[in-house]
């Protein structure tokens, strides 16, 4: 008897799979929800599919997605940071501080970068080296970072930074509507993007996700990996600080409070796993641009702010829950599958018998 040897898979066969798994992953999956609630909005959210929607909802948006591309690669490797909002507030708080206080504008933006990289190395050096949860870390530098910026600024407000970086902030390409911003924020994709899905790096912060131990066994330096990406996340949070305070023309110390809920929500929506080892930078991008796109959809119908609030909290939840309960179901399918499959061989098997 000649045995069957299995052929190959035609090159064709292998770049057609890889079209498939690309088209029906999680990131193709968000920009088809967000390409649908885009269609949906314009047709029936009244002078939503005007320039100026483009201009105020990418604006809305810059922050959060500066802070969702660190964040993106915190989740991935099995930690979580908190503490972005509060690094922004801080971050405002300081440039206004400055800058009323003589200090050139340019100089007071660099001052407030490198704050932005002493709370991320805090953070870091705590969770990575010191060996307490990142979770407690963030929580406590959260109210920590919070309370440093009221003691910067206090309940005062800064206004009046110079005319061209406030213009900058909020002016947009000619009539296009895409606000001048979005430039080096697509620059900050682009980085975020190739560092996790094209460098050594990022396989790391993929495989210290999955499993810490395994990652240390195979050469993934984990700490240095862990400490990088919060350093990154408060560098990129007082990125965000002084954008808040340009595109609002306010330093206060409340300034982004609260939106560490949206980054969360954005990147889980856009599939980074919670419990660490799965995302990608462009399902991140979708999660933040689709929560702009319903947040603005209902601010146009004037609905109340605290709705707002409680959809993106629905938003975290389901993202949450949801890939659980498909995996379940996904399980229960596949055993129900096998048991019915060995219940045909016994049968078969019987029949034979007799």
């Amino acid at each position: 008897m000649t045995a069957t040897r299995a052929l190959p898979l035609a090159p064709g066969g292998q770049l057609t799979d890889g079209i498939r798994r690309i088209l029906s992953s999680r990131s193709a999956l968000m920009t088809y929800l967000l390409v649908v609630l885009i269609i949906g909005a314009s047709l029936l959210v009244n002078n939503f599919a005007q320039p100026r929607t483009a201009t105020f909802l990418l604006l809305d948006v810059v922050a959060t997605l500066l802070m969702a591309m660190p964040m993106t690669l915190v989740m991935i490797n099995g930690d979580i940071d908190l503490s972005v909002a509060s690094v922004a507030g801080l971050s405002s708080a300081v440039l206004g501080v400055l800058y009323s206080g003589g200090t050139p504008f340019w100089a007071a933006v660099l001052i407030c970068l490198g704050l932005g990289l002493v709370c991320g190395l805090f953070n870091g050096v705590m969770t990575a080296y010191v060996g307490l949860p990142a979770l407690a870390v963030t929580i406590g530098t959260l109210a920590l970072f919070r309370g440093l910026a009221l003691v910067v600024i206090g309940d005062n407000a800064v206004a009046n930074f110079p005319e061209a970086a406030s213009d900058y902030a909020t002016g947009t390409f000619g009539n296009s509507g895409i606000p001048l911003v979005m430039a080096p924020v697509a620059i900050v994709i682009i980085i975020f993007a190739v560092v996790l899905h094209m460098t050594p790096f990022g396989r790391g912060l993929f495989a210290l996700g999955h499993s810490m131990e395994a990652a240390r066994f195979v050469g993934v330096g984990t700490k240095v990996s862990r400490l990088y990406s919060l350093v990154a996340s408060g560098f990129i949070a007082s990125l965000a600080g002084v954008f808040w305070t340009l595109r609002y023309s306010s330093a206060r110390s409340d300034n982004a409070i609260g939106l560490e809920l949206v980054v969360i929500a954005a990147v889980v929506l856009g599939g980074v796993s919670v419990f660490g080892g799965k995302g990608s930078i462009w399902g991140s991008v979708c999660g933040v641009l689709i929560i702009g796109v319903v947040n603005y959809a209902l601010r146009l119908n004037r609905i109340p702010e605290v709705v707002l609030v409680t959809i993106t909290g629905l938003l975290l939840i389901i993202s949450v829950v949801a890939p659980s309960l498909v995996a379940s179901w996904s399980d229960w399918r596949h055993r129900r599958r096998r048991s019915r499959n060995r219940g045909s061989v016994t049968t078969t098997a019987g029949a034979t018998s007799a």
